[in-house]
């Protein structure tokens, strides 16, 4: 893997031990002091059209020593300062491009940082890894200084009869890393399509590196457009290539990482239910929001026999694929007990209990199972370290009173009083996971308060519908896309699961 800061600090280093190194030979030839050499600053690049770079631009001329110098000792001078700033320029273009998290922010950072390094306004960067024989990888095209209208316009262009098309595509030979087009449409064979795409959005010539990992091959291209005939000067190239081999490593992870994600959240969803039963006398809805990661909450919705309706959520410790298996056995066998002794909620978790310490004895869990009767409306409930249900209604909006237990896992014996409640026809309960309180950011006791008054807010005109209900509730409770995955972020899972009684 490239690494760009090693290359900087060594190549700095070289080069001003050999200023000096030359500032001392050309003071002794001429029989003159030694002087200091010159500091060699890196003043930035120049600002380009569509880009609001902050990153420093080569400068190549520094003044001499002195006024009896020689030429040589100039151009010397000017050509080490050249490869300082332009190693620095890299250097800091690639620390932007390494704090992105996502292969969306990494892209649209490779077609800024790309044509500030050719001298460009606008481009685009596509990205096609090859495909895999297990899973389908997503391709996204990312543009610059061009709207949609414009990447619409593009598309209709064979992919053989652009540069980066011819850098994407296999044949067969062995693919150049860049392609120049100096003159677009001075080209005798370019494609009629294109020439007619290039003088509608006005550019003349292009520019097209490929993005190819040493370890995932060849997984995109990017080009950007000059407005006049042009090419970018070898400097300006090879700076270009070295940033996009970085580039291409760093897009590689990443893709990489969003895929696992991916994957370990299409795992999560098929292991819930498809859907919510349904049972006359409630109407169900339930919203999830996973961390990305593979998170361990679920939820369940169960119907019983004589007209019952078992729900359930829970949270398993931990993330990723062994926590997602363990939520998996623990939600199939809390059905398979909810069946069985349904109605005493007590034996239920005390099953579950006994079943974790057998085969997940490192790991813990919290659960709260309701056995409900819509027809009597009763609901009896109990829960195993996990938060309270909430009662939303017109006249009231309460916690239930549950007694407090520990979580499934901790005890050599768990066991925990059951409690019993009637909701009136209209109220809804809502049961949740301990995410829509953690991701708050708040302490428990605020964001306790904060949840109480999110149902309590509940417009009249939206509590005949439960999903209207947990999405009011959770727009409230975790605004400003709290309720979204961040990545890198270790945020929890969210559920909500809301029971509206008629």
């Amino acid at each position: 893997m490239l690494d760009i800061a090693s290359v900087v600090r060594v190549h700095v280093d070289a080069l001003i031990v050999a200023q000096y190194h030359l500032v001392v030979c050309d003071a002794i030839a001429r029989n003159a002091p030694v002087r200091k050499p010159v500091a060699m600053s890196a003043p930035h690049m120049p600002k380009v059209a569509g880009i609001d770079s902050a990153v420093p631009a080569p400068a190549h001329t520094a003044p001499p020593l002195d006024e009896s110098a020689g030429a040589p000792v100039v151009m010397i001078q000017d050509r080490l300062a050249g490869w300082v700033s332009d190693l620095t320029t890299l250097h800091e273009l690639t620390e932007r491009l390494v704090r992105t998290g996502s292969v969306a922010a990494a892209l649209a950072e490779v077609v800024r940082a790309g044509a500030a390094l050719v001298g460009s306004s606008r481009g685009l960067v596509v990205l096609e890894p090859a495909p895999r024989a297990d899973e389908h990888i997503p391709c996204a095209t990312v543009g610059l200084g061009l709207s949609h209208a414009d990447l619409g316009q593009l598309e209709t262009v064979p992919r053989d009869a652009t540069s980066y098309g011819r850098l994407l595509d296999d044949t067969g030979v062995p693919r150049a890393a860049a392609e120049s087009v100096g003159d677009v449409l001075g080209d005798p064979d370019l494609d009629p399509l294109h020439r007619d795409v290039a003088r509608r959005l006005g550019y003349r010539a292009t520019y097209a590196v490929s993005l190819t990992s040493e370890t995932a091959g060849r997984i995109g291209a990017a080009v950007w457009f000059y407005d006049e005939p042009a090419e970018p000067v070898e400097r300006q190239r090879h700076l270009v290539g070295l940033y996009a081999r970085y580039a291409a490593e760093h897009l590689a992870r990443l893709l990489e990482l969003e895929t696992a994600r991916a994957r370990e959240a299409t795992i999560a969803d098929e292991l819930l239910p498809s859907r919510l039963p349904r049972v006359p006398g409630v109407r169900l809805a339930v919203r999830h929001r996973t961390n990305g990661r593979g998170g361990g909450d679920w939820y369940d919705a169960l119907p019983l026999p004589e007209g019952a309706l078992g729900l359930a959520v829970g949270s398993v410790s931990g993330s990723g694929p062994s926590a997602l298996a363990a939520m998996g056995r623990l939600r199939a066998s809390l059905r398979a007990y909810a069946v069985m002794e349904g109605e005493d909620p007590v034996a239920v978790l005390s099953d579950l209990e006994l079943l974790l310490r057998l085969t997940e004895p490192a790991r813990t869990a919290t659960a709260l199972f309701a056995y409900a009767e819509p027809a009597q409306r009763k609901i009896v409930l109990a829960g195993a370290g996990h938060a309270p249900p909430l009662i939303v209604g017109e006249r009231r909006t309460e916690f239930v009173e549950t007694t407090l237990s520990a979580p499934l896992g901790m005890l050599s014996c768990w066991e925990a009083p059951s409690v019993e409640l009637s909701p009136a026809p209209g109220e809804t309960v809502l049961l949740y996971t301990d995410g829509l309180l953690r991701r708050t950011g708040d302490p428990m006791d605020r964001a306790f308060a904060r949840l109480h008054a999110a149902a309590a807010s509940v417009p009249r005109s939206l509590r005949d519908d439960p999903g209207a209900i947990a999405d009011h509730v959770l727009r409230l409770v975790l605004p400003d896309g709290l309720d979204e995955p961040v990545p890198g972020a270790d945020a929890e899972d969210v559920v909500i699961l809301a029971a509206l009684f008629d």
